[in-house]
């Protein structure tokens, strides 16, 4: 039966999500300020909390100093141990990391691949990265699902991995495949539009309710859209591949692939090529181009940046974003020179789209599409705590 929004326990369910999406979110908070942020009553408040404690949702700690007259409210975070585990398959590699319902992320491990995994094959290894974790690292922890951040198309209605074309994945149900394989509840989402959320929520975009994400990774480039404070997936699922798009490029010498898409002109695999490197993570490709003083690197950073600001001018002229985030390599080409790159979107964009807009650099780092994922898995908790987590 359909819940009745306006039963106790309709009502009751809602108020302990609002209490535990607060800490979740906002990081610990004082009963006090749950109080005025929630605009329940103290003794509410207080029961609410007791019970995410019991569930072992939450924990309370003492109070932080204060000259306040009266007693000290005891301050509420989120349970360190809850966990979630956060998949993001990629070309040359599977990144594995366990990402906490306070927003840490204590255990992390980048598996290099020489070919094309399988989905069987990631499953397979999120297993048994996860039973050596919960033998050691992960002991202690309450898992609540596995949240899977895939390069590609993925229907959001039930996870099916329509196409990820660089990991050659045609219609997987890569949900079923690693449910079965860990036992434990799985969802899965595009990673950049992951990325897109984890920035909305805690980084680059936090507080900005019109935003374009793009993201930049081993299988090219896709994208997020935040509009009006909400993340639009499409009606399918498959809202924000601007890696996809034909470039427009002004200057016949800069392009690279005749008739090819915007990540077949603006690429990783590019960069990786004119620093003499096979293959490396974010942190080594971006330390590897700025030790650089060749001109064929220069010359490479300032093409992609030419052709980058066309596709974002574009973006701005169709959506009207306050903020472009710009994650993964795209962040690499915007610092290398940021004035230059604005410079160019603002001359291609209308001015009245343009004005005021700001691009900034995605703040989580190689994080944001863990915590993306983990979002995606920590859901179902959030919106119904009373449903509990899966056993550790």
């Amino acid at each position: 039966m359909a819940e009745r929004s306006g039963t106790f326990d309709g009502v009751h369910r809602r108020n302990l999500a609002k209490v535990l999406g607060l800490v979740h979110l906002d990081g610990p908070r004082s009963r006090a300020a749950l109080t005025t942020s929630t605009g329940l009553n103290r003794s509410t408040v207080a029961a609410l909390v007791g019970e995410l404690v019991e569930a072992g949702l939450v924990e309370e700690r003492a109070p932080d100093p204060t000259n306040r007259v009266g007693r000290p409210s005891p301050v509420v975070a989120a349970h360190p141990g809850v966990m979630a585990i956060a998949v993001n398959p990629e070309v040359d590699a599977v990144t594995i990391a366990a990402v906490g319902l306070d927003g840490r992320i204590p255990v992390s491990e980048r598996v290099e691949v020489d070919h094309l995994v399988s989905p069987e094959e990631v499953a397979q290894l999120v297993a048994t990265t996860l039973e050596h974790w919960r033998a050691d690292l992960l002991r202690s922890a309450r898992i609540v699902g596995i949240g899977l951040a895939v390069p590609g198309l993925v229907r959001a209605a039930d996870g099916l991995v329509r196409a990820a074309p660089h990991l050659e994945w045609r219609e997987v149900p890569l949900r079923e495949i690693v449910e079965s394989a860990t036992g434990l509840p799985v969802a899965v989402g595009n990673d950049a539009s992951l990325g897109a959320l984890a920035e909305h929520l805690f980084g680059a975009g936090r507080g900005v309710d019109d935003l374009v994400y793009l993201n930049g990774g081993a299988s090219g480039i896709g994208g997020g859209l935040v509009i009006g404070g909400i993340v639009v997936s499409g009606a399918g699922g498959y809202a924000g591949e601007f890696g996809q798009n034909r470039p427009g490029i002004a200057a016949a010498g800069d392009r690279r692939a005749e008739g090819g898409v915007l990540e077949d002109e603006v690429a990783r695999a590019r960069l990786l090529q004119v620093v003499g490197l096979a293959g490396a993570d974010e942190p080594t490709l971006k330390a590897a181009l700025e030790a650089s003083d060749s001109p064929e690197v220069a010359n490479e950073l300032a093409r992609q940046r030419r052709i980058l600001s066309t596709a974002l001018a574009n973006a701005i002229n169709v959506l009207n974003p306050a903020v472009v985030v710009l994650g993964g390599f795209l962040a690499t080409i915007a610092e290398r020179d940021h004035d230059a790159l604005v410079d160019a979107v603002v001359a291609q964009a209308m001015s009245p789209a343009a004005e005021g807009v700001q691009l900034r650099v995605a703040a989580l780092g190689e994080g944001r599409l863990a915590i993306g994922a983990a979002e995606l898995a920590f859901a179902p908790l959030l919106d119904d705590p009373e449903s509990g987590i899966a056993p550790a």
